[in-house]
């Protein structure tokens, strides 16, 4: 049975090691920080990843910690509806999509391989690497080592094992869009389940529940976005640090439309995380020889139409299945054949906007609100608008739906 080295245990890096467990290998998952905790804020999982979950066994599990999200609306930073879509099982897909907390998500998945018999190891940042026809080696900050037959960069934005192929990349790319983002106990919204993209590319609010509470209000997480001058720069240590919402709130003042008060939300906030908006180039290769990237490592990009998580699922679950068909090290080249290029569009796909274009196309053509919607732009542009997405995403409902299933049988 090989032993395949996983660093990282993030969602993707889990999920790898479970989906290696399930096609026969022997998967060690080495995950930097001392201890593995719920961090983090609300997600989004779209339902190529729930059917990749749900084939993994953990359908009902999902079902327990998060929202099945109902619908999807765009609208202007006047409140005015722009776009309105069905999402999940409501547009006719196999699979719902779901809306959850991060941390929720990474302890069920770390729960589910120590279930399964899969070692994960906190307190083991990778700091290199070595490799040979026989195996490779992984060596680690606490000065220990790992040997197994092949190793997964799963290890991040800031990987060790990217930077073996991209030695002089330096730090991300960031062009001056940060991010609020938190959670606010509140009354629900509109259907209870609906996603809510607000605004246009200078300054927006996303927001969804990830909970209900018995007292029948929900847990909203909340997302907003500004640009700012690029030039002040911004430091990898402040990721995840805590900010001031008076920094940013007065912009959201008048965002009080009856149906969706955003500036109550953002004071409703027991704590607000501030975030710099960043990705990275695509890469030329992923691989070499028994070593290969998945998930924020291989492919960071904007948080743009619910897809960083979704994304790392499906690399997962790729890497599993072409290593169980064709073996090491030529599965883990089948694998990156597979993903690395769509990521890549996608990953530029969302540094132009991707499906929130909608927001920026109305908010140029009337920025100061419309009477007539479709005086601005069109039913059509709209809806080719959202279905390319979802077709460069992967998560048609049609292809979704009928393609063959990517277990290990």
């Amino acid at each position: 049975m090989a032993r395949i080295l996983v660093a990282g245990g993030g969602i993707g890096g889990l999920t790898a090691a479970l989906s290696l467990h399930a096609a026969g290998f022997e998967p060690v998952v080495f995950e930097a920080v001392p201890e593995l905790r719920p961090l983090g804020v609300g997600i989004n999982l779209l339902p190529h990843a729930v059917r990749e979950l749900t084939e993994l066994g953990l359908g009902e599990a999902l079902a327990g910690i998060g929202v099945a999200t109902r619908e999807l609306r765009y609208v202007s930073a006047h409140g005015q509806e722009i776009w309105r879509e069905d999402r999940g099982l409501a547009a006719g897909y196999r699979w719902p999509q779901y809306s959850l907390h991060r941390g929720a998500l990474q302890m069920l998945l770390a729960e589910t391989c120590r279930q399964r018999g899969i070692a994960v190891h906190a307190g083991h940042r990778l700091l290199r690497f070595g490799q040979d026809s026989e195996g490779v080696t992984a060596h680690f900050a606490n000065a220990s080592s790992a040997k197994g037959d092949a190793l997964i960069g799963a290890d991040g934005i800031h990987s060790a094992v990217r930077a073996h192929f991209a030695p002089g990349e330096g730090p991300p790319s960031w062009q001056g869009a940060l991010l609020w983002r938190a959670t606010t106990v509140a009354a629900p919204f509109l259907t209870g389940a609906t996603m809510v993209q607000a605004g246009h590319h200078s300054q927006k609010f996303v927001c969804y529940p990830i909970r209900h509470l018995p007292d029948g209000r929900v847990l909203t997480n909340w997302i907003a976005e500004m640009k700012v001058d690029p030039a002040q720069g911004f430091d990898r240590e402040d990721w995840n640090r805590e900010a001031d919402r008076d920094r940013f709130l007065p912009a959201y003042e008048s965002w009080d439309w009856g149906w969706l008060d955003v500036p109550g939300l953002i004071r409703g906030a027991e704590r607000v995380l501030e975030y710099p908006m960043v990705d990275r180039d695509p890469l030329e290769r992923w691989t070499e020889g028994r070593v290969t990237l998945l998930g924020d490592a291989a492919h960071p990009m904007y948080p743009i139409g619910s897809n960083g998580a979704s994304q790392a699922i499906l690399d997962a679950r790729q890497l599993a299945l072409h290593l169980a068909r064709e073996g090491i090290p030529e599965g883990l080249l089948a694998y990156e054949a597979a993903r690395r290029p769509p990521t890549a569009k996608l990953t530029l796909a969302n540094r132009a906007l991707g499906p929130d274009l909608i927001l920026e196309e109305v908010y140029r053509r009337a920025p100061e609100g419309f009477t007539d919607l479709h005086a601005v732009i069109s039913r059509q542009e709209l809806e080719e608008v959202s279905a390319n997405y979802k077709k460069l995403a992967g998560f048609d409902p049609a292809l979704l739906n009928e393609r063959e299933s990517w277990s290990v049988n």
